[in-house]
């Protein structure tokens, strides 16, 4: 970036000043896409830290903000830092238990909702916590006493000039709290993880770097994992700010695939899962073409995926059918994607090197990295000059990292948490002499390339004694198009079985074959739809080992989702969940 920033809200009004009446937020009003300049974000961050201030906010208070991704959600966040407050996202998802629960750790005084449902929630969790002040967008249907309302509307519409900002931005420390997240994790209750504004600005930082060969300008991105995770909250909001991106945000998940060619970003961030899907979904779609565009499509992938693993043993005529197909069937994937892609990014969870080899091979540039919120949360990434799809890449600028003798991933630099809110004993337990113990598994190539070959902790020993990664062979069964998700289950069992979700097309193709039209509930007990997820089961373990092969399973009568608690929001299962849920089933299978 070639520039120090004193702190995040700095890094925001400089950019702000910068740009102008440029645009920098867009959100969906009336079916379009309708933007918000920065100069316009800027006056309600002021006018809302005001309205903070003046309702009592004081230094180092915390302000919970709980919305759906939208320039609200920005807004709200640089306000509260603005304020000298600290931000404390929570998920849209969140039961009361769990409002109640991050309200009463925190201790925030105060609450930013968008909503008049959410805004209910979090109001119904109240009793017996700090809050003394809300901002709503939208009126809630209850009023507790003690606890004053401001409308949004209200809160941003006066006009603070900007020496009454900058006085307090000032003397915000880059050593500071400017957020506590709190980990949605796979198990176990939430933990408050304090960031500071440098761990966040060291992340900028380091991203920048990252995709600096790609030519940063004029960037866009598009904003669609909740930004309430680490993930989203600085790979698709701080680092976009950093370099005066424009940011799309997407009305839903759902709405994924129309809203790509509306924002037409360039630069994409997203989980495994996602290109899980979208790898699902061209697949499907390519069943209904012609025999002859199904035909040119493989030849795009074997010709790619031979350009990626073995350039040098192409031939002239395989270099110029590369060429040919490049037009014919990448150009139109590229489409799908908006057409100005630079890169897309993955993280927040292992990337299955098919997967990734497959878009590649399809003209789409793909990275791979990996993080943790305890550190920001990119430690490591592919870089666009060299890719490693089986690994996460190297280390950021100013990032250490070292495997312990154990085979755990350690890591120190800047970009590190301060520890977890309120619990001294795991902050020790986590940071020792300065070094993330992050609880996963790897190695480090001869150039300095870090691979994830496991999470430390859900390593399945058999009662034979076999080691087994459960990931990897999840990996295997859900590359399978008819295969939404599977949680393999073996620890101290004599072998491996799972928890399958068979995907939403192949339950469709299935009902259309059968002439049915019933629901997974109905079909998890049917002996003939089970015989035919069997098959595709078998398929999978004709790629696996003999050990390593699942031996039984369970169809899930229900898929893994946020709402039913079996998915965390960045959409990794929760194993714990998953395995409690089908506890009789799976104990049958043994």
């Amino acid at each position: 970036m070639g520039v120090e920033w004193r702190n995040l809200v700095d890094m925001f009004f400089r950019q702000a000043e910068a740009n102008g009446d440029r645009p920098f937020m867009w959100e969906k009003h009336d079916d379009e896409f309708r933007p918000m300049s920065w100069a316009e974000a800027a006056k309600a961050v002021r006018a809302l830290a005001a309205t903070l201030r003046a309702r009592g906010l004081q230094d180092g208070e915390r302000v919970v903000i709980v919305a759906h991704n939208s320039p609200h959600w920005a807004i709200a966040d640089f306000a509260i830092m603005a304020a000298g407050g600290v931000t404390v996202p929570a998920y849209t998802t969140n039961t009361q238990d769990n409002h109640a629960h991050i309200l009463r750790d925190s201790g925030a005084t105060a609450a930013i909702v968008a909503g008049e449902k959410l805004a209910d929630t979090v109001l119904a969790a109240t009793a017996d916590t700090d809050l003394r002040h809300m901002v709503v967008t939208e009126a809630p249907t209850q009023r507790p006493e003690g606890i004053e309302i401001t409308d949004w509307s209200d809160a941003i519409a006066e006009d603070v000039p900007a020496a009454e900002v900058e006085q307090r931005i000032a003397a915000i420390d880059a050593n500071n709290l400017a957020c506590l997240i709190y980990t949605s994790g796979t198990g176990g209750a939430p933990k408050g993880v304090m960031l500071s504004h440098r761990a966040i600005l060291s992340n900028c930082a380091g991203a920048a770097d990252i995709l600096r060969d790609l030519g940063l300008g004029d960037e866009v991105f598009l904003s669609f994992l909740p930004l309430s995770h680490a993930y989203e909250h600085t790979a698709g909001l701080m680092f976009p700010v950093s370099i005066g991106a424009e940011i799309y945000f997407a009305e839903k998940v759902e709405t994924l695939t129309s809203n790509l060619p509306e924002a037409r970003p360039t630069i994409m961030t997203a989980v495994p899962r996602l290109y899980h899907v979208m790898h699902d979904r061209i697949l499907f779609g390519l069943r209904d073409q012609s025999r002859l565009r199904q035909r040119l499509f493989w030849t795009a992938v074997r010709l790619g995926r031979k350009r990626y693993e073995d350039a040098a043993s192409m031939t002239i005529g395989e270099r110029i059918a590369d060429a040919v197909v490049d037009r014919l069937v990448r150009n139109k994937v590229r489409a799908r994607f908006g057409g100005r892609l630079k890169a897309l990014v993955s993280g927040g969870a292992p990337l299955d090197y098919e997967i990734g080899v497959f878009f590649t091979a399809l003209g789409l540039r793909l990275l791979q990295g990996y993080g943790q919120t305890e550190a920001a949360p990119v430690i490591s990434c592919n870089r666009c000059t060299h890719v490693k799809l089986q690994t996460v890449g190297p280390p950021l600028t100013d990032v250490e990292l070292k495997i312990a003798d154990d085979g755990e991933i350690l890591v120190r630099g800047p970009l590190l948490m301060d520890g977890y809110w309120n619990l001294p004993k795991l902050s020790a337990d986590a940071l020792k002499d300065g070094w993330l113990h992050t609880g996963d598994i790897g190695v480090i190539d001869e150039d300095g390339f870090l691979q994830i070959t496991d999470r430390k902790k859900d390593i399945i020993v058999s009662s034979g004694g076999d080691t087994i990664s459960p990931l990897f062979v999840e990996g295997v069964v859900t590359r399978e198009p008819e295969i939404e998700a599977t949680v393999v289950i073996g620890d101290n069992r004599p072998h491996l079985v799972a928890v399958v979700v068979p995907s939403h097309d192949f339950i469709g193709d299935w009902n259309k074959t059968n002439h049915r039209t019933d629901e997974l509930a109905a079909l998890a007990e049917d002996d003939g739809f089970r015989k035919a997820v069997g098959g595709v089961v078998d398929r999978a373990n004709k790629q696996l080992p003999a050990n390593l092969r699942i031996k039984r399973f369970v169809v899930a009568d229900e898929p893994f989702t946020v709402t039913n608690g079996m998915m965390t929001p960045t959409m990794k299962a929760r194993r714990h969940r998953v395995e409690a849920k089908w506890a009789e089933a799976i104990d049958a299978l043994y």
